[in-house]
This record gives structure tokens, C-alpha cells and sequence, in this order.
């Protein structure tokens, strides 16, 4: 439903109080489906052949366009971009927008890495799984179970295995119904790497296309390596029942990114930002940027300035 549900009605009313405050910057993260998320989604049978063609706002990109324009007619100047917080340190390979917006129209630069998977460019290597969780010894852990037929698959996977070592003979058994599925479905029945950061933490670490294994022990993440994972503090406490845990901290900003935002920002502000760029990427992902967007957007709305020219000569048959 994109901004018509709840949690896109409270991103608005951020937006909303951006405008009526006027700080003098702003900063907010979304997924990266904000970049092709339309205002308004049409019903796929209402489209095509004897209905209105879609409006800009009907179109990919046209909520972002929407919120874009608010920023504007406020006074601000956006700046956002694809991160990968992996290259920020965060032992997660969780990508996310990051918005800047200044009052002041100046245009706020990207956020320079400090890590790099390689250890290319000067930059630290990334943090892997082990880092953040391979020393939470003594910790009562609070973990999700999975059932036991799922587990009977478990046991026969190492760390950094998925449904694709599983034995040729058993998969279909294991898949069910997702057998016939498209896509890698990598996420079934994923048994997390040491040496690696880990995929992006869902809200719950035991949905099957998206399961979070431990790389060892039969069960998925606990509470306190999904905390580990997002950078909190140890002394944090995250209230609720299991699954409000599991939810509030895997929608959580990494603390680590956090900080990283925070001084880019501050570092900007006093005029202290190098001015040359070293080479690298922000994530894995070309073209997600607002000047790529909005070249992207300027290509959708000469096709809708097509059509309606095409509309009116049809019309006036000139």
C-alpha cells in the first residue's frame, strides 16, 4: 500500500513536521523500494485498454517524487543515495537510502566508507558474523525455535549453507510448495557464514524464505546476537514479548551507522568534509542516487508528455 498504510502515513507526518519546524537539517532512511514505489498503486486490472493511462503519482517513483517535492516547497534541498552499512563497520550487509536535507540548499555529500569487503583503498576489512557475535559467551540467549521439519534439514547443513546443499533427492521434500517458486530463494533454509557479515536481519529470524541459522547450533539468531549485529550497547534492554524484540531491533538503524551519519553530518555543518572521494562503492547497487533517480524520473515523465501528445493527436486527428 506503500504511503497509504500506516507506517507510510507516519513517514508523511515526519515529513510534514520537517516542513512546519524548519530545522536546519533533516536526515530520515527508507528501503531501497522507495526508489520505484509509486504515490498511489492502480489495481493491475484496472490498467491497459479502456482505462485512464497512469499519472505521475501511478507511475515507479512517484511516492518519492511526492515527498521530494513537499522537501522542496519547504525550502529544502535533498541529497540520498544506497548504503551498504557492512561498508560502515556494521558486521551486516544491510542496505538502506540515507536522506540529507539542508535548508540552506547546499547539497550534502555522501558518506565517505571506512570499510571495504577486501580491505581495498586504505579501508579496514568487514566485519564478519564471528566479530559481532563469536564472543557472547556467558549471555543467556533468548532465540525463535524452528520446527521439526525444518530442523531434520538443519542437521544436514554446515555454516554458510542453504537449501541448495541440502541432498538433490531430498530438496523437493524441504521446499514444499516453494520448489516451483522463481527466483534463488536463498534465504530457505540459510545456515549463516562465520567469515562473512550477515544478510540484512528481518523482523523475525524463523520465516522460511528468510530464515537467519545459526552457524552452528540448531535455532535462529537469539535476541542478544541480533543486538550484537545491529551495534547496541550490551546494556541495552529491549522490552516485550519475543517477537516485539525480534521486531524492534531488526527495524533498528545499526548504532554504528548511526554514529557514522551523525558525524558526516556534523563534519559538513563545520565545514571540515575532504573534498576528494576515494574510490569505492557505497553498496552493491549502481544508479541509486537522487541524480541517477531523477534522470530516471525525467525519462517517465517525457513518456507520460508522449502519450498525452499522442492522446491529443489522436483527438484532433493532428
Amino acid at each position: 500500500m506503500g504511503l497509504n498504510d500506516e507506517r507510510g502515513n507516519v513517514f508523511l507526518h515526519f515529513i510534514d513536521l520537517i516542513a512546519a519546524l524548519q530545522p536546519k537539517y533533516a536526515v530520515f532512511e527508507n528501503v531501497r523500494g522507495l526508489l520505484s514505489a509509486p504515490l498511489m498503486h492502480r489495481p493491475h486490472d484496472q490498467r491497459g485498454k479502456g482505462f485512464p493511462r497512469l499519472n505521475r503519482y501511478e507511475m515507479p517513483g512517484g511516492a518519492l517524487a511526492y515527498i521530494l517535492k513537499k522537501l522542496e516547497d519547504s525550502g529544502y534541498s535533498t541529497t540520498f543515495t544506497l548504503y551498504n552499512t557492512a561498508n560502515y563497520g556494521v558486521p551486516q550487509a544491510r542496505e538502506r537510502l540515507v536522506f540529507f536535507a539542508s535548508r540552506q540548499g547546499e547539497e550534502i555529500p555522501f558518506i565517505e566508507p571506512t570499510h571495504d569487503e577486501k580491505g581495498l583503498h586504505g579501508r579496514m576489512k568487514w566485519k564478519t558474523l564471528k566479530d559481532a557475535i563469536g564472543g557472547l559467551c556467558g549471555l543467556e540467549h533468548h532465540a525463535a525455535k524452528f520446527p521439526d521439519s525444518r530442523l531434520k534439514f538443519y542437521k544436514l547443513l554446515q555454516s554458510g549453507q542453504n537449501w541448495r546443499n541440502i541432498p538433490s533427492n531430498l530438496q523437493e521434500e524441504a521446499m514444499g510448495g516453494s520448489w516451483n517458486a522463481g527466483g534463488g530463494k536463498t534465504g530457505f533454509y540459510r545456515r549463516l557464514s562465520w567469515d562473512k557479515p550477515s544478510p540484512t536481519l528481518v523482523t523475525r529470524p524463523n520465516m522460511k524464505a528468510t530464515d537467519l541459522c545459526h552457524p552452528e547450533e540448531m535455532r535462529p539468531l537469539s535476541v542478544e546476537e541480533y543486538a550484537a549485529m545491529q551495534t547496541l550497547p550490551r546494556e541495552y534492554i529491549v522490552e516485550g514479548r519475543l517477537d516485539d524484540q525480534y521486531r524492534q531491533i531488526g527495524n533498528a538503524v545499526p548504532c554504528l551507522f548511526g554514529k557514522a551519519i551523525g558525524e558526516h553530518l556534523i563534519a559538513f555543518d563545520e565545514g571540515k568534509l575532504a573534498t576528494e572521494r576515494r574510490s569505492g562503492k557505497m553498496s552493491r547497487y549502481t544508479g541509486t542516487d537522487h541524480a541517477s533517480w531523477k534522470e530516471t524520473i525525467s525519462q517517465y515523465d517525457a513518456q507520460l508528455s508522449f502519450e498525452s501528445m499522442a492522446e491529443t493527436f489522436i483527438a484532433t486527428g493532428r
